[in-house]
């Protein structure tokens, strides 16, 4: 069977895999479930934080662009199921109460496998914002704005 050809991107998202599992000293399964639980904590609490800057008009500490009357409130910890076990993700607030986000939903105690997978996919591949918007429309079902995705993106995929 002959070896498929990658792209330059796939080569270069391999090679980054790699220094990833080097890096973090992987030499067990339960290795590569915590990490796995520490990247899907990651994709969330950025998309959750991501999600709130697009709530309130500006990012965290960018004053200038504040127009609105209300800001961050901290945040609260939230202990997730999912097919890798538990993972503790820091939700954010704001002080009026209003933020209800769409990554991770008030009273949600675990997320599928099958969002699970498409959390790996999105932060491992690379994808473009269009692609990272359909993936979003796929999973929630609701439609995302491109302010949204790109934040996302700029968090997760720098």
């Amino acid at each position: 069977m002959a070896r498929k050809n990658r792209t330059p991107e796939e080569n270069a998202r391999r090679e980054k895999i790699r220094e990833l599992l080097q890096m973090a000293d992987i030499g067990s399964m339960d290795d590569i479930q915590n990490l796995f639980k520490e990247t899907i904590a990651e994709f969330m609490e950025n998309g959750l934080e991501a999600e709130l800057d697009d709530e309130l008009g500006y990012s965290k500490y960018d004053y200038k662009n504040k127009d609105t009357d209300n800001s961050r409130n901290g945040h609260s910890s939230k202990t997730l199921r999912t097919s890798f076990g538990e993972v503790d993700v820091s939700v954010p607030r704001d002080r009026k109460g209003e933020f209800e986000p769409q990554v991770l939903k008030k009273n949600q105690a675990s997320i599928s496998q099958d969002i699970e997978e498409k959390i790996l996919s999105m932060y491992a591949n690379g994808m473009t914002t269009g692609d990272i918007e359909t993936h979003i429309q796929d999973i929630y079902g609701i439609s995302v704005s491109d302010s949204t995705v790109s934040r996302i993106t700029d968090k997760i995929l720098p």
